[in-house]
């Protein structure tokens, strides 16, 4: 007696409530001609792959997780469209997903979620919280530093660190007086009506967070930001963007005022937190996986966040 594997899991699960809010298969309809030939032998469909790699996200989960996950727990493969007797895919065809999709068609798919959420009022761009946090290379610096001393290298910095370094687009970054990494930054503005995440970027740690504005700069409204956004090359750039400059000043600063600075922290704490539920390790090497990666993350905390907020469902057809 076939018995359909919706039967096993709860009507308040979270991943019932996740397929509620958007349409995978208009989601990823703009890649089916790319995939024509589904990639693996038992032949999965791109919606089907796109779900089991947004729900390694959703778990941080590692290829070799996901693979076993999704032969035993059975809320998974309902998630990703399988039945209890179905095949799931093993750990290598994520890998082979992940390059095919590539950053540029994952662009595509976060922003037409993006374009969903502008549709319903979710993000408006009024009132915007920016901010970046460390994310740090999945590569050791100890072998790292021993190939530096072989080649009679003085001093590892980012001028000599992509002699030796496994990933050669990290760089070595610093936050603050004492905070100091080696890896990638990743840059956020987030719409602070909603808590959700409007655009996200990833850039070698150096990359000061003045310079990685350029990137999720807010198109309206005001950006609250905090004093690594006070200085002329962020001050451009929101003008330039027709953004209202909301930064918290430093103390040597003319136009310092106190009172409102306190109260502008005080109004972007709450978004602070949105780092704890994003990760701060690189799961792969090189600038484009980076993004990838950063993509990926935001989309699974805005669908998290879609639940708590109980929004309605994407119209992704319209988009």
């Amino acid at each position: 007696m076939f018995v359909p594997i919706e039967n096993f899991i709860s009507e308040d699960h979270p991943y019932r409530k996740l397929l509620s809010l958007i349409n995978f298969d208009d989601l990823t309809r703009s890649l089916e001609r790319l995939y024509k030939k589904a990639i693996g032998r038992t032949g999965y469909s791109i919606s089907q792959g796109f779900r089991a790699l947004l729900l390694q996200y959703l778990e941080d989960l590692s290829d070799r997780e996901l693979e076993r996950y999704l032969q035993e727990n059975l809320a998974g493969k309902y998630f990703c469209g399988f039945d209890l007797e179905d095949n799931t895919p093993d750990f290598s065809y994520f890998s082979k997903l992940r390059s095919r999709i590539g950053t540029k068609r994952l662009a595509t798919l976060f922003n037409a979620v993006r374009d969903g959420l502008k549709a319903q009022g979710l993000v408006k761009e009024i009132f915007t919280f920016v901010d970046s946090s460390h994310l740090i290379s999945k590569f050791s610096m100890w072998d790292d530093r021993d190939k530096a001393i072989k080649k009679g290298l003085e001093k590892l910095n980012n001028e000599t660190v992509r002699k030796v370094a496994r990933d050669k687009q990290a760089k070595f970054g610093c936050k603050g007086k004492d905070k100091y990494w080696f890896g990638y930054k990743q840059h956020v503005s987030v719409d602070m009506q909603s808590g959700l995440i409007n655009k996200i970027a990833a850039t070698p740690a150096n990359v000061t967070d003045a310079e990685g504005l350029k990137h999720i700069c807010p198109n309206q409204g005001a950006a609250y930001a905090d004093k690594g956004y006070c200085v002329k090359k962020a001050r451009q750039t929101m003008e330039r963007k027709g953004c209202h400059d909301a930064a918290i000043r430093k103390n040597n600063m003319k136009d310092k005022n106190r009172d409102k600075d306190r109260w502008i922290s005080s109004i972007r704490a709450p978004y602070e937190r949105i780092f704890s539920k994003l990760s701060h390790r690189a799961r792969y090497r090189g600038i484009a996986k980076i993004q990838f990666q950063l993509m990926m993350d935001a989309l699974a905390f805005n669908l998290k966040r879609m639940i708590t907020i109980n929004a309605p469902p994407l119209n992704l057809s319209a988009i």
